[in-house]
């Protein structure tokens, strides 16, 4: 029998199987995706996912990450840009799921790669998990690792919530080694290098309006004169973006009155930061890590769910503060951010996990 079963294989999911391993747990990680791909996702890893990574026993620069140095936000007239107050990179996620899945195995992991997990459930002392080709698997301890995907039996509240877009560009001119933060109505989005070239475009809108690539170059590109000249030329990679709808920016999960002690929740299935803060794969990694060390010491998912909480606390309170600020007014924000560098420093700064917001 698995000690430990793991469902979803991205960097949450992934640094718990590490760890476990690690740790002389048997753990079986289950991945739906055959191979790693492109993710809804910025992309952007800072300090604290740095260091984490580190912990593992990743590097980004020997996997190829781009430095970030800066940032810029455009909202209409307004413009600002500061230096980050970080070390921060840009490294596609399929680079870094394939590097993370690698080193579980290497770690000890059993990892399954292109099966998907129709439902699981407590049987007795067990949790069983009933794969899609039939297949049982029963662990004394479950990591509902499975992102912005449900598991059926054990979804998130119905909370509604945004549409993530992401269409990677060769755009017609390079991009600085900064991450551009464009506002337009209905929405933000995010332009981020690629390493090799290219840009990623990622963007959270309140509705989709038209889904192909080129509506969504012109509607992030009507939010400001820098949004329209760094778009100018460009070529989307894919003809539509890729989407994922209802995504509950600013949700935190909260046990019940009778929580069950061996299912422990990470990644977006425990909380998703508002995208603009780039710190969703910090977070992930850092509830991995959790779920890993309570499960070694025996601590039920009630106390791990505790500590994360208490651990991604002020992240999601000041990211959750900027997003409603980039919604309601985000020419005021990008206004006090040219006039106080400083607080737009802090307020990166603000948005990395504790012990990990200095350069």
């Amino acid at each position: 029998m698995t000690e430990v079963l793991v469902i979803g294989g991205g960097p949450a999911g992934a640094a718990a199987a590490i760890l476990l391993a690690r740790g002389r747990a048997r753990v079986t990680l289950v991945e739906r995706e055959a191979a790693a791909r492109e993710k809804v996702c910025g992309e952007f890893l800072g300090p604290d996912a740095a260091a984490l990574l580190d912990g593992l026993g990743l590097s980004l620069p020997a996997l190829g990450a781009l430095p970030i140095e800066g940032a810029r936000l455009a909202a209409g007239r307004h413009e600002a840009g500061w230096r980050l107050p970080f070390g921060a990179w840009s490294l596609p996620r399929a680079v870094l799921d394939e590097a993370l899945l690698a080193l579980a195995i290497e770690s000890g992991a059993k990892v399954l790669r292109g099966a998907a997990v129709s439902t699981a459930w407590r049987d007795g002392a067990d949790w069983c998990a009933r794969l899609s080709g039939g297949d049982l698997l029963r662990g004394g301890a479950l990591v509902l690792a499975t992102g912005k995907h449900e598991l059926r039996g054990h979804a998130r509240p119905k909370l509604g919530g945004a549409v993530g877009l992401k269409l990677p560009l060769q755009l017609a001119a390079p991009l600085p080694e900064a991450v551009m933060l464009l506002p337009f109505r209905g929405g933000y989005a995010g332009l981020q290098p690629r390493p090799g070239g290219g840009a990623n475009l990622c963007a959270a809108l309140q509705r989709v309006e038209a889904a192909d690539s080129r509506a969504l170059l012109a509607r992030v590109s009507a939010g400001s004169a820098r949004a329209a000249e760094l778009l100018r030329g460009a070529e989307p990679l894919l003809p539509r973006p890729m989407a994922v709808a209802g995504v509950p920016y600013g949700f935190r999960h909260r046990d019940g009155p009778s929580p069950d002690p061996g299912l422990y929740r990470v990644g977006d299935q425990f909380a998703v930061v508002p995208s603009l803060a780039g710190d969703g794969v910090a977070m992930a990694l850092a509830g991995g890590e959790e779920a890993a060390r309570a499960i070694l010491a025996g601590r039920p998912a009630p106390a791990c769910h505790a500590a994360l909480d208490h651990r991604l606390d002020r992240p999601m309170r000041w990211a959750g503060l900027l997003a409603r600020g980039l919604d309601r007014a985000p020419g005021a924000l990008a206004l006090a951010a040219r006039l106080s560098p400083a607080l737009a420093r802090l307020a990166a700064a603000q948005t990395r996990m504790p012990g990990f917001s200095a350069a």
